[in-house]
């Protein structure tokens, strides 16, 4: 998927989006000033609400439940209404059909956009910079390194949502039954690998079309996969880092220690539900993942920290988390922006969208860590959220996402199924996906090379 997006100037000017990631966002990646940046047209600005006048704004979003917040929020702004479509967030589904809707002109007003893919919205000049609505006085209301994944320069493209740092699930009374403790460093991983492999069960799964989780190995062992240089982007997939990932994960195949199906499907879910499968990587979205999954295995799962390269390091990543972004033809941008943030900020929505397993949120108030144990009882009462909260303090906050990742992750499926299925290296999958990955930004028009 390498499309090459089109652009007319017909109706009102969509900003500095898609000049900022040809040029300038390379830098400001790399936290530099934001460069060759014009400012919009207000020839064709929208006119706003009037006072008194009732208004209803579309929002596309996948998150359970959150038709309930929603429901708050209109019962609270009867003039300010906020209509919910549910998008499927089946590979990438969600995103075509935004991306399909931004080219035809009609977008919704707002909508779920995950962190990783925000910048390929600004290729396609698809999100509004709310800094001139005022965002920028809400930003110390938000979590420091997921308020930046939305941030180009000087701009602001959405209001952060939630994150997902990364734990380690697992069956506790399946790890006292075979006298194993639960692994602290990835050595440890691989030792309670070969001892679950003897008692018939497997420890986990390398999921090959699982390119998101996979990002999040690498970015807890230090990898940067895009920086910039001046205007160029930097794309680094292929670096030291990632190569001990890979190196690591391909021991684990070749060892047969672990599965290689897909995660979070049919057979995946049986493991789980069976006790085939004693742990999984994932991150603090997934109970309610396994509570509604695998309902029959309560009281026997717990959480651990993610294992380390060395022993009493702190690293951790992160995995998945979305924002709340206004397309850039919405309306009434004033209106989509103080939804989008009363969303997010608003104790009683954060608690709505906590019992609905959202993630970790990215708002700095409005709840406590022990709100976030929705499913204590799940996990044997433990509570389970202060992992996860001492994981989202550990994210290395230098990691940016760079143009495409979408696309990306794709390459990266294509490429590790292709290599579990006629023994190719995990290596070569890197090198090619680099190589692809360049290329794929150079057809989008961006500077870019090897970093």
């Amino acid at each position: 998927m390498s499309e090459t997006y089109t652009h007319t100037s017909h109706g009102r000017p969509q900003g500095p989006g898609r000049r900022a990631v040809l040029g300038g966002a390379a830098a400001a990646a790399a936290g530099l000033v934001l460069a060759g940046c014009g400012s919009d047209d207000g020839d064709d600005e929208p006119k706003g609400r009037k006072k008194g006048e009732k208004i209803t704004l579309t929002f596309w979003s996948w998150v359970p439940g959150i038709d309930k917040p929603v429901d708050l929020w209109n019962s609270k702004n009867p003039e300010v209404r906020v209509e919910v479509e549910k998008v499927s967030a089946v590979d990438g589904a969600q995103y075509a059909k935004m991306h399909a809707a931004i080219r035809t002109g009609n977008p919704p007003d707002l909508g779920q956009i995950e962190y990783p893919v925000v910048p390929s919205f600004l290729i396609d000049n698809g999100l509004l910079d709310l800094t001139k609505y005022g965002v920028g006085e809400h930003k110390d209301k938000f979590v420091g390194w997921q308020w930046q994944q939305s941030v180009f320069g000087k701009a602001v493209y959405a209001v952060p949502q939630a994150s997902g740092p990364m734990g380690l699930f697992i069956r506790r009374d399946l790890f006292d039954k075979w006298d194993i403790e639960p692994p602290t460093t990835w050595d440890e991983y691989e030792a309670a690998a070969k001892a679950i492999r003897k008692k018939g069960a497997w420890i986990e799964t390398f999921s090959a079309t699982n390119g998101n989780r996979f990002a999040g190995l690498a970015w807890q062992a230090g990898a940067r996969w895009f920086g910039a240089e001046g205007d160029t982007w930097l794309v680094s997939i292929d670096d030291e880092p990632t190569r001990k990932v890979a190196d690591y994960w391909e021991a684990l195949v070749e060892q047969k220690l672990i599965k290689t199906i897909p995660d979070r499907q049919n057979a995946w879910y049986k493991d789980v539900q069976t006790g085939a499968m004693a742990s999984w990587l994932g991150a603090s979205w997934g109970d309610a993942l396994l509570v509604g999954n695998a309902p029959k295995t309560s009281g026997k799962w717990r959480v651990v920290p993610m294992p380390q390269w060395k022993k009493g390091d702190g690293a951790f990543a992160n995995w998945g988390g979305s924002t709340t972004a206004v397309f850039a033809k919405s309306k009434y941008p004033k209106e989509a922006l103080d939804f989008a943030i009363w969303l997010n900020t608003d104790p009683e929505s954060i608690k709505l969208l906590i019992d609905n397993g959202y993630g970790t949120p990215a708002a700095k108030r409005g709840y406590a860590t022990s709100d976030l144990d929705v499913h204590k009882d799940f996990f044997g009462g433990q509570e389970y959220s202060e992992v996860f909260d001492a994981a989202s303090k550990g994210v290395d906050t230098s990691w940016r996402w760079g143009p495409a990742t979408d696309t990306l992750y794709q390459r990266l499926g294509d490429a590790f199924t292709a290599a579990i299925g006629d023994g190719g290296s995990f290596r070569s999958v890197l090198k090619t996906v680099q190589g692809q990955t360049i290329s794929d930004l150079k057809e989008k028009g961006l500077k870019v090379k090897a970093g």
